[in-house]
């Protein structure tokens, strides 16, 4: 790795998901003004995550379900046509 261009000030944070309340512990060079108080008893600056792995649809594998049913048959419909023509 090259070096001189990865920053110095790396710290550990908490990292909040919002969707959830589910937090954990990483290091990160973010600035936060909140903080919070850990497992391990350390108070440590908080960011706050809209969505995270833990609520993500992908990863929870709680995908919306699509009207695939409804596509497939327009998709059919819309091709028998160009297929009758030949």
């Amino acid at each position: 790795m090259k070096k001189g261009i990865h920053p110095e000030n790396y710290r550990f944070v908490i990292f909040k998901d919002m969707s959830n309340g589910d937090t954990f512990l990483s290091k990160s060079t973010t600035k936060s003004s909140e903080t919070i108080v850990w497992e391990d008893g350390n108070e440590y600056p908080v960011i706050k995550l809209e969505i995270s792995n833990t609520s993500h649809p992908f990863y929870t594998g709680k995908n919306v379900l699509v009207d695939t049913a409804g596509r497939i048959d327009k998709f059919k419909k819309r091709y028998a046509k160009a297929n009758a023509n030949k």
